[in-house]
């Protein structure tokens, strides 16, 4: 064993990782994600028997709902991204198709690969643990439909950052949802958080959404104005995305780097 051939490969990936911020950032991310999320779940559980008996239902349902936004937004993202991959990039700017139809086109065809993932999910958690998402009931419909449009909002704003920084920003695809769930108050109320994260969390539409989500399941209560505000929310952030999309691609247009994606 040639020791100093091992100590060359591992010197190469030492330099690696030490001159590129995005490979540190990823590795100090996801554990510090990992213990800020379960920490603050931890913690809800010590002090607070709000869910009582009906722990597995709140907690399952939030899984399920929260899947389903984070699928909104990877598929978007995936599809986007299997333009780069297959080198059709450049061929999709060229050719006689505006931004909106993409995006719109992506939006439409986004929710087709997320109940793929979600019905049966949805199905399996009925008989597995006797846990339903629709008894919900019709603020379901509202519900989903809010989180699949701030899930897509997602998905153009990492697009956004593929056009205008290139594939070296593919991490953040899979990464931005995971950071947003400790401030979603996915799985516990906001009360939770220190106050000074309380005031972020609030202007996140996941924050209303998932509150509204156990007050329904444990209160057996319906706060359409907490609905209402969820959606208005994520329609605002959807046109922000837009917005962004549009000045990320204008952007890419000048500089000349759009042909060189996915070369």
């Amino acid at each position: 064993m040639r020791w100093h051939k091992i100590y060359g490969l591992s010197l190469r990936h030492y330099y690696l990782i030490k001159s590129s911020l995005p490979r540190i950032l990823d590795l100090i991310y996801w554990p510090s994600i990992q213990i800020f999320l379960w920490g603050f779940i931890s913690k809800f559980f010590t002090v607070s028997s709000t869910y009582y008996n009906n722990t597995v239902g709140v907690i399952l349902t939030a899984a399920i709902l929260y899947d389903f936004l984070f699928r909104s937004s990877i598929s978007y993202n995936m599809m986007f991204l299997e333009e780069i991959w297959s080198r059709n990039f450049t061929n999709l700017f060229i050719a006689p198709i505006k931004i909106s139809e993409i995006i719109t086109a992506l939006t439409l065809t986004a929710i087709f690969r997320t109940l793929i993932g979600l019905v049966p999910a949805t199905i399996l958690a009925i008989p597995l643990f006797g846990v339903s998402i629709f008894e919900i009931g019709l603020p379901l419909i509202f519900l989903l439909t809010s989180l699949y449009i701030f899930g897509v909002t997602l998905g153009l704003l990492v697009t956004s950052g593929l056009i205008r920084f290139g594939p070296s920003f593919e991490n953040v695809a899979w990464a931005s949802l995971f950071f947003l769930a400790p401030l979603g108050c996915v799985y516990y109320p906001i009360e939770i958080l220190p106050e000074w994260l309380q005031i972020i969390s609030k202007i996140l539409p996941l924050v209303h959404i998932f509150e509204e989500i156990r007050n329904i399941l444990i209160n057996d209560m319906i706060n359409y104005y907490s609905i209402f505000k969820g959606a208005i929310m994520s329609i605002l952030y959807f046109i922000f995305g837009v917005i962004i999309f549009y000045i990320s691609y204008s952007g890419a247009r000048e500089r000349g780097t759009l042909i060189n994606m996915g070369e």
